[in-house]
């Protein structure tokens, strides 16, 4: 028979806790965030959170044919800026923005606005931060934040580490959907001012920046009025607003927004195949950031319009007549637009994108 081993010679008991989940803090998390994600609350939420999936009553009883729109994403290398900064309370915001504005170019209204926060150690005041941040975006484009999921994963992510994903569902009537396909010669392209990189481009910038210029987040370079990391940093901006404003006077026949893949990428996903968008140079004001990379880097032209916004984050094509009435509207609404190009007939052989001196 096997001798059984004196008390105090066996294991101690395993906890959880112990193995680098602190379920106390994770509670003490959600009563925190709870005050902060009522906010952004609408009449259509019928569920608080704590709840193993949030209610939604959506109210589709002025749309003939509702269509649901969703998009996900993330907020990539971003976040690496944001932990050399260690500033976590607008890291969100460009969680919300990334997908609200994704739906809202298909001419849907913003519904409600899901996270995911993983990381390796659940750091209370930091996380708090973190979806303060996805809050402020869910008020700036009008959704609420139904819910999430916060994830404490030791092992999987080193100390100090984590990474963001959001989901949004929007609704727009069938009949209003916007995807390009009444594009036509002549219609105008208004570009929409981005706030800066947004959060596209970031693994190219940081290798140019901070490896190969060897800067620091807290270096200041001529051109900039803020040091490095503050500039890339600054929060994507939403458009959702001033877009869901245009919709109900305009022809807005497509929108473009400007995510990863830049000019190059994105614009052909709106255009029909019959089209070419001819940009016009120097129409806007590129912001010096882009140059500062560019320049460090020695970053090709054309590369530097393939992977970043350049100064544009949304685009919008729009009938001739129909332009100037927009610019003034866009204006009226605090938005930095102007008209950037033409739409003109593609022959064969010729790109979707092309630029033309003015």
């Amino acid at each position: 028979m096997p001798v059984k081993s004196p008390e105090s010679e066996k294991p101690a008991r395993s906890t959880y806790k112990e193995a680098g989940v602190n379920i106390d803090v994770a509670n003490e998390f959600v009563e925190r965030i709870k005050p902060l994600i009522k906010t952004t609350t609408r009449k259509e939420v019928i569920s608080g959170i704590g709840g193993f999936g949030g209610l939604f009553r959506c109210d589709t009883a002025r749309m003939k044919n509702p269509v649901l729109v969703s998009a996900t994403d993330g907020v990539g290398t971003k976040i690496k800026i944001a932990q050399l900064m260690d500033k976590h309370d607008t890291i969100g915001i460009d969680l919300v923005a990334m997908s609200v504005n994704d739906v809202v170019v298909q001419g849907a209204e913003p519904l409600f606005f899901l996270d995911y926060l993983a990381t390796g150690k659940l750091e209370l005041e930091k996380s708090v931060q973190i979806v303060d941040g996805v809050v402020q975006g869910c008020k700036q484009a009008g959704c609420a934040l139904l819910g999430g999921e916060t994830a404490e994963m030791p092992g999987f992510y080193k100390a100090g580490d984590y990474d963001l994903a959001g989901f949004c569902v929007g609704v727009v009537d069938q009949d209003k959907l916007i995807e390009g396909s009444n594009i036509s010669i002549n219609d105008q392209v208004i570009g929409l001012a981005s706030s800066g990189l947004h959060s596209n481009g970031f693994s190219l910038a940081r290798k140019v920046l901070l490896e190969k210029g060897r800067l620091s987040v807290n270096d200041t370079v001529t051109g900039l009025t803020n040091t490095i990391g503050m500039e890339l940093l600054e929060p994507t901006r939403i458009y959702v607003k001033s877009l869901l404003n245009l919709f109900k006077s305009f022809n807005i026949k497509g929108l473009v927004h400007i995510t990863g893949g830049g000019f190059y990428e994105n614009i052909p996903r709106i255009i029909p195949d019959a089209c070419r968008m001819v940009i016009t140079d120097g129409s806007w004001e590129i912001p010096p950031v882009f140059r500062v990379i560019q320049d460090i880097g020695r970053v090709d032209e054309k590369e530097m319009f393939r992977v970043f916004n350049m100064g544009i984050g949304m685009m919008m094509i729009v009938p001739e007549k129909e332009t100037r009435d927009i610019l003034d509207r866009l204006a009226a609404m605090g938005e930095t637009a102007r008209l950037i190009g033409v739409i003109e007939k593609k022959e064969p052989g010729h790109d979707p994108v092309c630029f033309s001196k003015g």
